[in-house]
């Protein structure tokens, strides 16, 4: 007997650890940083605008209880409101089709989704709560956990809201020290590693989210005369990065952030919607009053199309568009290595120079005041398009066929 135990003992030490080497390498294995997710099978984002002969009309009109005035270019009168809605976006390799109020909420049913950002990503916003509200008409405005607004669809026990945080990062006012208020009025803090408390504390409510951010990280929101002051772990950072290489630093904690606090949600980022001001900027009489796309996207000249893309947006024109091809290339390089997935949606709206609200405003003495609107875009319009981008991708993701 005292032979045959050491064998047996042997034997149960080595099965032992085998199994124990085997699950600790799976642990492993499951505590890497997340690899990127495998790519959607059809590019959406490149394509071509088409008109064709039979001309959809949107699936919403100027009645929608989420809309904003501002963005409601049937109800203020904009020309050519049937010609915006009649083109329609075609990828290169494949079909898009146009979401299915009905579908969509049967497949979002007791699910929520978030989207976190400046005004286009509410413009994005209110394009699919006009368009979800055909399945639900019964839908209540919702505006709570810090969301700026939202929409509660009873029916399908869907929530969708908006959380505005136009830096991402938390930012507040401040006065200088009395001694410097003749040289500096106003200093805005910006704390590079605290998100903004509008969605600080979202963590485990949404099952889809949306961010973006861009439009605020320029000279003409935060002049010399009211600069942005970084901070980093409480502390100012020294020396101080100047606008672009803030937004850098924010990207990057707001990435990790992201990460760490949204494991188990899908996570999108939308790359930049252009603007399409011509002549100057907002505030220098820069105008959109076109009544086509940039090019006709049949012409088969495609080279001449994109040089007349890349006059309005290729930083190295130094153009007064120039900012979302430039702020894009930051945002991709701080998702390496994440598994937040990128809805590139500029491509195909710098096209769409027509399609923007410009002085149809809906209110008096609107352009005298703020310019034409050449970055926010008309509703129904270009957005729907992302809605229908945005339910094509999620559909992949969760893995639902097409009907």
């Amino acid at each position: 007997m005292a032979t045959k135990m050491p064998s047996k003992l042997l034997t149960w030490l080595i099965i032992s650890t085998c199994a124990l080497t085997f699950f600790y390498s799976q642990l492993l294995s499951y505590s890497k940083a997340p690899s990127s997710p495998q790519p959607v099978p059809c590019n959406l984002f490149a394509g071509k605008w088409v008109i064709g002969p039979n001309r959809r009309r949107p699936i919403y009109d100027e009645s929608c209880p989420f809309h904003r005035n501002a963005w409601n270019c049937l109800r203020n009168q904009r020309d050519n409101m049937e010609l915006i809605n009649s083109w329609r976006w075609v990828p290169e390799d494949c079909e898009l089709n146009e979401i299915d109020p009905v579908e969509f909420m049967g497949v979002m049913r007791n699910k929520r989704i978030g989207f976190v950002g400046d005004s286009l990503n509410e413009n994005f916003l209110v394009s699919l709560l006009c368009i979800l509200r055909v399945a639900d008409a019964g839908a209540k405005k919702w505006k709570r956990k810090g969301a700026w607004r939202g929409a509660y669809f009873p029916k399908f026990n869907v929530t969708v809201a908006y959380h505005r945080a136009v830096l991402l990062a938390r930012f507040d006012e401040w006065l200088p020290k009395q001694s410097d208020r003749d040289e500096v009025k106003i200093v805005h803090r910006v704390d590079v590693d605290i998100p903004a408390k509008e969605w600080g504390d979202i963590g485990g409510f949404y099952d889809i989210l949306i961010f973006n951010t861009g439009h605020w990280w320029g000279y003409d929101k935060f002049p010399k005369e009211s600069p942005l002051a970084f901070y980093e772990g409480g502390k100012p950072i020294v020396p101080p990065p100047d606008i672009l290489d803030g937004l850098q630093i924010v990207l990057k904690n707001m990435a990790a952030y992201i990460q760490r606090e949204f494991p188990t949600t899908l996570k999108l980022w939308r790359l930049q919607s252009p603007r399409h001001f011509h002549g100057g900027d907002w505030n220098q009489n820069g105008s959109c009053l076109f009544d086509k796309p940039l090019k006709n996207s049949e012409d088969i000249y495609m080279v001449v199309i994109s040089e007349q893309i890349d006059l309005w947006f290729d930083p190295s024109n130094n153009g007064v568009n120039k900012e979302a091809r430039v702020i894009n290339q930051l945002i991709v390089k701080a998702l390496q290595d994440t598994d937040i997935e990128l809805l590139d949606l500029t491509r195909l709206s710098e096209f769409r120079a027509d399609a923007h609200p410009a002085i149809w405003l809906g209110k008096k003495d609107a352009v005298a005041v703020w310019g034409q609107d050449c970055m926010h875009w008309c509703l129904p319009g270009v957005p729907d398009t992302w809605v229908n981008i945005l339910w094509q991708h999620v559909r992949f993701r969760l893995g639902v066929t097409a009907s």
